[in-house]
């Protein structure tokens, strides 16, 4: 702040300055200032009224300049802050004038004059004093004009802009001096003081000092969408705040410094409204993040399902048409999905019908849906498995999947024996029908079957045991083999869901042998007992010797005490089981020894085990109704009832011989006891050694069967029997099967007939059964079970029983032996004593010594069988499945990876076809050592050979 004669000093060299810079003429630069508002108010503790004149400012020196420096400030920062719009601008340039160089001197230093003004105390100058306003009074149009007018004829004008940003108070009204027709309106204050001024008391210089600071107007303050002007603020808080502006350029700094002044009760407010909207921001930013989270999670997880799913599998929703890829995008498996439904595109299922398990679901119309996803594998990781689900909405849509099984697709195998015999499935011919057990004489399917299904290329089909499947080959357009989820009145007439359903699984490997060794069931050993192995042991190493009986007169104690004589008398082949059919019983169901025809077998089987043989008998589950059993079982509601009647109305069937014959219904608590309790009576009679359980077939069960628990399909029903007795009989031999029987349990080939064709269905059967997971398994007799009569039946029906037949062709006899001595079990019925041929003769006894050597295979792969559940008997693929030459043999087979069997199979032949796999074989005929993977044309084989190669190591040499 500056003394009053300072401040005079100042003004009067001013003048002085200006009046030389006029006189000598020099040019004066041409300054264009908008017309500014002059109500301000500068800081101070007592109160005084500001005066503020418009003046014009020459260019002079600065240290002769007319303004004060808080004039100057005050302008300058009201242009900056208050940037004027481009119509105000050419409204302030028509109102500007320039300073003339003609101007008067007087003029000039008149208008350049201080007016001093007595000072006022503070309280008086706070009533005149008007309160500052945050944005400076705007004027419009006319008034500008006005203004300028009264300008021009030296008129003093008084601004008032009438807006409610001034106060109510009187405004001090700013002196406009006399000016030549060019003057510069600009803001002034008076910085002239008393010399009584020092008399009175004051806190704080009225006046700034002269440094360059700001001093511009407070800014206005939004709080809750409410504007707050400075006015609001008293006149004591403005002061202070506009004299603690240290700084230019310190615009944070004074927007602290303001706001430090806001009473608490609104910096209060303006903070619980910041929190608020923080808060809210917060937590909107909360849930995006969240659902963006959840969104990529659940993306990922369907981006990571549909990579993992479909770059393997490409699949048209629309057309439904199906490929499997390896690795290298060749294709592996093809086919088309639902072949039952029309070509339509689906939807993707509704959230309520997805599986939890990250299923891909897709639905036609509300007619099907079907489910995808990867399956959990069995095996190493290099297997790969995708499961697929079928779920029919509508009870006469039956969802059907068919895949091409040509050969240009690689060669199919699996399922089981088929009714012509066909090792590759790819060459038959079945009609669609349930796949369930039967006669291979009369059904479609054999008497043992799993449903799992293997192509050359490394693709497997698993069938979920629940669906209700109906299976067909080559029946309709083109060669598919087609799976069929189906419901009927007999074989899947227990529905386990409202409608039809087919689940399974497609699993693909690097190659077949590695597939197949990875899908099989693994170890057998759980629950075998020290016994349980010595009888697999006798059954590799000793034959079976079946008592040939066709009728049951022909069973007698007498023709069992001469048929071991027999053997005894052979010499040359072991001691064995005896095994005793159904007629040792007057009728099927009684559980007891006939005692006209054995009156004293218990003598005789006592004798038999001196000699060293095993004496066992052949049970069934079927009660005839002519047994003294039938009427007991009954009663106590043992067997199978109808269906949708009174459990006292027993189910009927037949079975072999016996026309009519109900049926043990073993899901029954009850009917288990009462069979052990019978059989532990003929135990108690006759020491028996084991039992060989006579299942019959899916279509022994009587049709309209209803069981105590239901059954899936009519095949469960072994699978029962054999948990429920298990660890209570000892059973070496079962006629039928779904899943591998418990060992010491093998399973018998069906019954064949005594002929060429039946002997060459003993190779194909072996390799099929084999391949579904049968490791041990018993051919029937040498030269076989029956024998057709000679005018062939128009129909065969499964309940017929036939003749065991004469003796065999001498030629057939020999080739059969010689094929059953590399089986795993050696069954006889007819004695080859019986042709008293001494060719005969030595060809058993050559073929005995072989047998001799082929045991330790025969015992060392079936213990790989007991811990790896691969067969003893093998497909040549399995030595070597990247060679396309063993996939079609199935006149060949390999006992384990240690011998290849190539018997003759046809009759007056004496050459054949051989094919090696790879390696280097031992040739069993000369010992010679032959090469692998190529065939042997035109081998020799007499009729006393057998044809057989033992594989020698790798490193042999020639």
């Amino acid at each position: 702040m500056h003394k009053s004669t300072t401040a005079s000093g100042q003004h009067g060299t001013s003048r002085q300055g200006y009046g030389k810079l006029h006189k000598s003429g020099s040019s004066i630069e041409k300054e264009n200032i908008p017309f500014v508002d002059s109500d301000h108010e500068d800081d101070c503790i007592g109160r005084r009224p500001a005066t503020a004149a418009i003046s014009s400012k020459s260019t002079v020196d600065q240290e002769n300049d007319t303004m004060t420096e808080s004039q100057e400030n005050l302008a300058r920062a009201y242009v900056a802050r208050y940037q004027p719009s481009l119509a105000e601008r050419r409204m302030q340039e028509k109102l500007t004038v320039s300073i003339d160089n003609s101007s008067n001197e007087g003029d000039l230093v008149e208008e350049a004059k201080d007016k001093a003004m007595e000072l006022k105390l503070v309280d008086e100058r706070a009533r005149a004093l008007r309160r500052n306003s945050i944005s400076l009074p705007s004027l419009n149009v006319n008034e500008l004009q006005r203004l300028a007018q009264q300008g021009q004829d030296g008129s003093e004008s008084v601004i008032d802009s009438g807006s409610d940003s001034l106060s109510g108070e009187t405004p001090i009204t700013p002196e406009t001096p006399t000016t030549p027709a060019n003057f510069k309106p600009m803001l002034q204050f008076n910085d002239n003081s008393s010399s009584d001024e020092d008399d009175k008391p004051r806190g704080k210089n009225l006046f700034r000092t002269k440094r360059r600071s700001s001093i511009a107007p407070l800014p206005a303050l939004r709080l809750n969408d409410k504007e707050m002007m400075s006015n609001d603020f008293d006149t004591h808080s403005v002061l202070s705040n506009q004299a603690s502006i240290t700084s230019v350029n310190s615009l944070a700094s004074l927007l602290k410094e303001k706001m430090q002044n806001v009473p608490a009760i609104i910096r209060k407010k303006k903070r619980e409204t910041k929190d608020y909207k923080l808060r809210v921001f917060v937590g909107m930013l909360f849930l995006i993040i969240v659902f963006l989270v959840g969104y990529a999670y659940v993306m990922y997880n369907q981006k990571l399902l549909a990579k993992s799913y479909f770059e393997s599998i490409k699949f048209h929703k629309k057309t439904r048409n199906f490929r499997l890829l390896d690795g290298k995008g060749s294709e592996l498996l093809t086919g088309v999905l639902g072949t039952s439904l029309n070509i339509e595109q689906p939807y993707n299922c509704l959230p309520k019908d997805l599986k939890d398990d990250g299923s891909v679901c897709y639905e036609w119309n509300s007619k099907a849906r079907l489910y995808m996803n990867l399956a959990k594998s069995p095996g190493p990781p290099d297997i790969k498995c995708y499961s697929f689900q079928w779920e029919s909405l509508l009870p006469d849509l039956y969802p059907t999947d068919c895949f091409d099984v040509s050969e240009e697709r690689g060669f199919w195998y699996g399922g089981g024996l088929t009714n012509g015999i066909e090792y590759i499935l790819g060459k038959a011919t079945i009609p669609g029908g349930p796949f369930v057990t039967g006669d291979i004489n009369t059904h479609q399917w054999g008497n043992a079957l799993k449903r799992y299904f293997l192509n050359s290329r490394g693709v497997a089909i698993q069938v979920d045991d629940t669906t209700p499947l109906y299976v067909s080959v080559n029946t309709d357009s083109g060669r598919r083999l087609c799976l069929q989820g189906r419901n009927d009145k007999f074989a899947f007439v227990n529905r386990q869901t409202r409608y039809s359903e087919l689940k399974y699984t497609i699993c693909s490997g690097p190659d077949m042998k590695t597939l197949h060794n990875g899908l099989m069931q693994k170890s057998l050993w759980d629950g075998l007992t020290e016994r349980d192995n010595d009888v697999i042991k006798s059954l590799l190493r000793e034959p079976v010797w079946q008592i040939p009986a066709s009728k049951q007169e022909d069973l007698t104690e007498i023709a069992i005490y001469n048929y071991t004589e027999s053997i005894i008398a052979l010499g040359y082949l072991r001691l064995g089981h005896i095994l005793v059919n159904e007629f040792w019983q007057r009728t099927i169901g009684d559980f007891r020894l006939d005692s006209e025809r054995f009156p004293t077998l218990d003598e005789t089987v006592n004798i038999l085990h001196r000699r060293g043989f095993r004496v066992s008998f052949m049970i069934q589950p079927f009660i005839s109704t002519e047994s003294s059993n039938f009427r007991e079982a009954v009663a106590k509601k043992l067997l199978i009832y109808e269906r949708e009647s009174e459990r006292s109305i027993p189910a009927l069937t037949r079975y072999k011989s016996t026309t009519s014959a109900g049926v043990l219904d073993v899901t029954n608590n009850a009917s288990i006891p009462w069979l052990a309790e019978q059989l532990k009576k003929i135990s108690e009679t006759v020491e028996i050694d084991s039992y060989f359980v006579d299942f019959g077939t899916a279509f022994n069960i009587p049709r309209y069967y209803q069981c105590s628990q239901t059954l899936v399909n009519p095949d469960e029903y072994k699978n029962y029997f054999m948990e429920r007795f298990e660890g209570t009989l000892s059973i070496f031999g079962v006629s039928s099967a779904i899943s591998v029987p418990r060992p010491p349990a093998f399973l018998s080939l069906p019954p064949v007939n005594s002929s060429w064709s039946g002997l060459q269905s003993i190779i194909p059967t072996m390799l099929s059964y084999g391949i579904i997971g049968f490791p041990f398994l018993m051919p029937g007799p040498v030269g076989g079970d029956f024998v057709l009569p000679t005018q062939q039946l128009k129909k065969m029906y499964s309940y017929y029983s036939f003749d065991l037949p004469p003796l065999p062709d001498k030629e057939l006899y020999i080739r059969w032996l010689q094929l059953a001595t590399f089986l795993p079990v050696l069954r006889f019925t007819h004695l080859p004593s019986e042709y008293r041929d001494d060719t005969v003769t030595t060809i058993a006894k050559e073929l005995a010594e072989i047998r001799q050597r082929v045991l330790p295979l025969l015992e060392r792969f079936s213990s790989i069988a007991m811990d790896e559940g691969l067969p003893i008997i093998r497909p040549l693929w399995m030595l070597d499945s990247t060679d396309v030459n063993c996939f079609s043999i199935n006149d060949e087979f390999s006992i384990g990876d240690g011998m290849i069997v190539a018997p003759v199979l046809e009759r007056g032949e004496t050459v054949r076809e051989v094919y090696l796999p790879q390696g280097v074989w031992k040739d069993g005929i000369d010992e010679s050592l032959r090469k692998g993977s190529r065939w042997i044309h035109n081998y020799h084989v007499p009729q006393n050979k057998v044809a057989y190669f033992i594989k020698m190591p790798d490193n042999t040499r020639f």
